[in-house]
């Protein structure tokens, strides 16, 4: 059995390849409240999230089939918690019993298989009745698959049989066993036989012939004869034990696949249920092809904010379709570094399937997601600012591909300002020529304005607004860069002097 709610056609890879770039990411988009909302102190919900919002789809089909699946858990959220429940009950009662399937001893390990799948058989007429009861309520093609399979492959004659064998297996009657001479007349090829069918009437089974048989019985108190009939017993079980406790492990597996799997969507209803609280909206992206250029939204806001501040924050809307460049300047602390957050967030959810923090957005699906922030001081003095900051960019280089998104945020500003631009000037050239589509953040005006005058039609500027008497809006508006920063309004704040 298959689970297939993360992928069409196959499940999810429990220990995937995370990208190289995977603490920049973390640290630059301050990921950690965005795992944290979705995990709600649960360590695997954590370890999950983070698997799958790292581990982004580059096809935009594959990224609707989740968005379906989660649409259906958003309209169905507690008939799919109440599923994630089942593995969760599973996990439990193997903590507290059934070791026995970890003996060498062949008599242990069957006893443990049939006890686990009694436990297991309990589960699943639980999951077959949820599918029965509900599964018309699901709408995705992931989930409809799944009630579907659940329904063909759990019918009632399947637990019906199993029930059977289980019954069987527990040999309340005793084992029957077959065995050969080998040489030196050692037994050898020792099989466990069905037990042959008893006469249904009682009085044939009292009054009819015996047949003859060879037998003997050991006294209570020879243990070294009771040791050597548990030895012939578990030699004949041995082939049996081994089936059952596999098939025990196959249950268990695909129960653990339903667990990792549901976990990324039970993850995501935590999350949608914090930002409902907080009156934030969401929209379930429109992902396109890699290679057009797409970038349109409304009301995209930094998720991670919101929920570190809990309350409402600022969003924006940005129609920067068939744009390569996009470059951002204006008022210090106007939104500029949140904004570009909310770009890079919005693009992981999206090409994980989730929903993402806007009123609308669509954007072109990336190969790579890459951050280029600016850094602290180096306090171990062992290379200056802008050599690490030309380290880091060395690495993004050497990963980079055409169609992967870059997020610049005030790169390259460790020296004086013509030096400054020329580094960031020829770098995004070189990116522009490999089709890459990048996000800018700077106060470099030379820099900027570099590109405002080519006029370049695959570029967009925007600027974060400032009011006339100095206060910001934190909102980004299309815009020519300007030289100056504003700075002397964050000196009025903090000295009090007048403006």
């Amino acid at each position: 059995m298959n689970v297939f709610l993360m992928y069409r056609e196959r499940d999810l890879d429990p220990k995937p390849k995370l990208p190289a770039n995977e603490a920049a990411l973390m640290q630059d988009l301050e990921l950690n409240a965005l795992f944290e909302a979705m995990a709600q102190e649960d360590k695997f919900l954590f370890g999950v999230a983070k698997q799958a919002v790292l581990s982004s789809l580059d096809n935009p089909d594959a990224i609707r089939y989740r968005q379906e699946i989660l649409k259906d858990c958003l309209k169905n959220p507690a008939i799919v918690r109440q599923i994630y429940q089942i593995p969760l009950q599973s996990i439990q009662n193997k903590q507290k019993h059934w070791m026995g399937v970890f003996s060498r001893y062949p008599g242990a390990i069957l006893s443990g298989a049939v006890e686990m799948l009694e436990m297991f058989v309990g589960l699943l007429k639980e999951l077959k009745g949820i599918a029965d009861e509900h599964a018309g309520e699901f709408e995705s093609e992931g989930f409809q698959r799944f009630f579907a399979m659940i329904k063909q492959e759990l019918g009632d004659e399947y637990f019906a049989v199993v029930e059977n064998h289980l019954k069987e297996l527990k040999f309340r009657n005793g084992v029957l066993l077959s065995a050969e001479l080998g040489k030196g007349n050692e037994g050898t090829n020792y099989l466990l036989r069905k037990p042959n069918s008893k006469d249904p009437h009682w009085m044939n089974r009292v009054f009819s012939k015996k047949s003859p048989v060879y037998s003997f019985t050991i006294p209570s108190r020879d243990d070294h004869g009771a040791r050597a009939l548990g030895e012939l017993r578990d030699r004949g079980i041995n082939l049996v034990a081994n089936a059952v406790a596999q098939s025990a492990d196959h249950i268990d597996s695909f129960l653990n696949t339903l667990r990792l799997e549901l976990a990324f969507y039970i993850g995501c209803l935590n999350l949608s249920e914090q930002l409902a609280g907080l009156g934030e909206p969401i929209a379930f992206p429109l992902p396109v092809a890699s290679h057009e250029r797409k970038h349109s939204f409304a009301g995209l806001y930094d998720v991670c904010l919101a929920l570190t501040m809990k309350q409402k924050v600022v969003g924006n809307m940005v129609d920067a379709d068939g744009k390569d460049l996009v470059i951002i300047t204006g008022a210090n602390q106007g939104g500029k570094s949140t904004f570009l957050r909310s770009i890079g967030l919005a693009q992981l959810m999206m090409q994980c399937g989730m929903f993402v923090a806007a009123d609308s957005f669509s954007a072109n699906v990336c190969g790579g997601l890459f951050t280029h922030y600016k850094r602290e001081e180096d306090t171990s003095m062992k290379s200056g600012k802008l050599d690490e900051e030309l380290g880091r960019m060395s690495i993004i280089v050497a990963n980079i591909a055409s169609d992967c998104l870059v997020l610049f945020n005030e790169s390259f500003a460790a020296t004086n300002e013509r030096e400054g631009s020329e580094i960031a000037r020829q770098i995004v050239n070189a990116l522009l020529e490999k089709q890459i589509k990048i996000f800018f953040v700077t106060h470099q005006y030379e820099f900027a304005h570099s590109y405002f005058d080519q006029k370049m039609k695959k570029a967009i500027f925007l600027r974060a607004e400032r009011q006339l008497d100095g206060a910001r809006t934190y909102k980004l508006i299309p815009g020519e860069p300007l030289q100056t920063s504003y700075g002397e309004d964050l000196y009025h704040k903090i000295f009090g002097t007048n403006q």
